[in-house]
């Protein structure tokens, strides 16, 4: 049979348990924000290299899921998907954005360009055949092969875009006879047309690279004027 006393003493020892209870508490609390905070800060420093967009989006290209992002503030990079009939027609397609990029990237450094759309090989193949005429001998006859080459640029454009080459080509050698040396081949049109008003230019310093490699592999075809021959190996 307890007492009184007992059953205050028996509260007495549960309120300690209790005040025991709380300084745990309180401690383990207290290193848990120490742990928060310590976190937080990794997390705030993680964040300086993470970026914001309007909008994050799955979509399904082909067979496969990509994760896209909209409105991106800065859109300094970007991603371009290329899709086609087979591996051969992904390749010369990666080739040909590989080849854009690095003219653009080549423009940032020489910032002069040229009119394209062939005019700027119409042009200079009229002051090829124009100095050639200063020339005689085998040397004017080179110089006007030369022209003829230049001249084939306009024509493979036009035959690329399935438009009459030969229509266009002349059109483009009477507008350069006139001194309108702005014509070049009009893919949007389908016809000759000002390269200016389209907005049609090319790098100055990838001009001047295909036609010096152009020149030098023609230099090398001739300048093979012999043809070595090994000794036929001994019959047994």
């Amino acid at each position: 049979m307890s007492t009184f006393d007992d059953f205050g003493s028996e509260i007495k020892t549960d309120l300690s348990d209790d005040d025991d209870d709380d300084d745990d508490g309180d401690v383990k609390t207290d290193t848990n924000a120490n742990e928060t905070k310590e976190d937080i800060d990794k997390f705030n420093k993680a964040t300086k290299s993470l970026g914001t967009c309007d909008k994050v989006e799955e979509m399904i290209i082909g067979e496969d899921t990509v994760i896209r992002f909209c409105g991106v503030p800065k859109g300094e990079a970007c991603t371009i998907v290329l899709r086609g009939g087979s591996t051969h027609l992904l390749d010369e397609m990666e080739r040909s954005i590989h080849d854009a990029l690095c003219v653009l990237t080549q423009t940032i450094h020489e910032t002069r360009v040229v009119l394209g759309g062939g005019a700027c090989e119409m042009m200079m193949a009229d002051a090829v055949e124009k100095e050639a005429r200063n020339y005689g001998g085998k040397e004017a006859l080179a110089m006007d092969a030369f022209a003829n080459a230049l001249r084939q640029i306009p024509n493979i454009l036009a035959d690329n875009a399935g438009l009459d080459a030969a229509e266009i080509c002349t059109q483009l050698r009477s507008y350069h006879a006139k001194k309108e040396w702005f014509m070049g081949v009009d893919m949007i049109n389908n016809c000759a047309g000002d390269m200016r008003k389209i907005g049609v230019y090319e790098s100055y310093k990838s001009k001047s690279q295909s036609l010096t490699s152009a020149h030098e592999a023609a230099e090398m075809i001739l300048r093979v004027d012999d043809i070595v021959k090994c000794a036929p190996r001994r019959r047994q």
